[in-house]
């Protein structure tokens, strides 16, 4: 049995089946900073559990008079509150295809599966609002160093747990300096989401680390960048960093993953 192959498949199956749960927690979790997590749909109906897709029953149904249509809907059906199933699960299938294609069979492959749908929630959070959700950026990191401690003890492994655990606080120490030395421009959100991708950055090596690294800061300059040309921002304009700080790390992952 091919199990590079095997290995994608099942990226393939996991990355769809968790990527269509993810609108939910999407939708709660995009609230802007400082206020509680969203409890409610637009109609005020209460929103209950975290996984599953973004649609009120009772809003679909017509009580109160309600027609469930809103913004955010997109036009997708009565009842709809929050980001379609479909682009999430496409997304998540990618993004795990891709990196069971680069690390093959080998057991780290475990780890970035079970982390890739937590990163797309997080980009999709503060493209959204702006904010990286404490309950899953400190968590993140956590499990990023408690799963590659475990794969560590595994064999046929490519990568090292030390490097990992310094990666995962040269950059978040690195990312607190920016945040001190500009509040305005780097959120501390950011500085926590560090923790985790200094941890699967590490994993493979500091090459790996600073390419990741820059690839994030690059791919932001990049947005801004266009932003400016097409008007759309100023030079004082906010943005998101978090999805492209996640994309770095996916990029230098994919990379230091084919070439261990």
């Amino acid at each position: 049995m091919d199990f590079d192959l095997l290995a994608v498949l099942v990226a393939v199956l996991w990355g769809a089946a968790t990527g269509a749960l993810l609108p939910r927690a999407v939708y709660r979790f995009s609230a802007p900073s400082g206020e509680p997590w969203r409890g409610r749909c637009p109609a005020e109906h209460p929103v209950r559990g975290w996984l599953g897709p973004a649609r009120c029953g009772q809003c679909a149904d017509g009580e109160n008079g309600e027609s469930g249509e809103n913004a955010e809907s997109g036009g997708r059906g009565q009842g709809a509150y929050g980001p379609g199933a479909g682009l999430l699960a496409v997304v998540t299938a990618v993004v795990c295809v891709a990196l069971a294609a680069a690390t093959g069979a080998r057991p780290e492959v475990a780890v970035w599966l079970l982390l890739a749908p937590v990163g797309v929630l997080l980009a999709a959070v503060d493209l959204r609002v702006r904010r990286l959700p404490d309950p899953l950026t400190l968590p993140l990191a956590a499990a990023a160093l408690l799963l590659l401690g475990l794969v560590a003890l595994v064999p046929e492994h490519a990568g090292e747990w030390t490097t990992a655990l310094l990666g995962s606080l040269a950059l978040g120490a690195g990312y607190l300096v920016l945040f001190l030395i500009n509040p305005a421009g780097m959120g501390f959100g950011d500085v926590k989401l560090a923790l985790g991708a200094g941890a699967v950055l590490g994993w493979y090596g500091w090459p790996t680390l600073m390419l990741g690294t820059f690839a994030g800061f690059l791919l932001g300059a990049f947005y801004g960048g266009a932003l400016l040309v097409t008007r759309r921002a100023g030079r004082k304009t906010a943005i998101p960093f978090g999805p492209f700080l996640i994309a770095g790390a996916f990029l230098g992952v994919l990379v230091g993953a084919f070439a261990a």
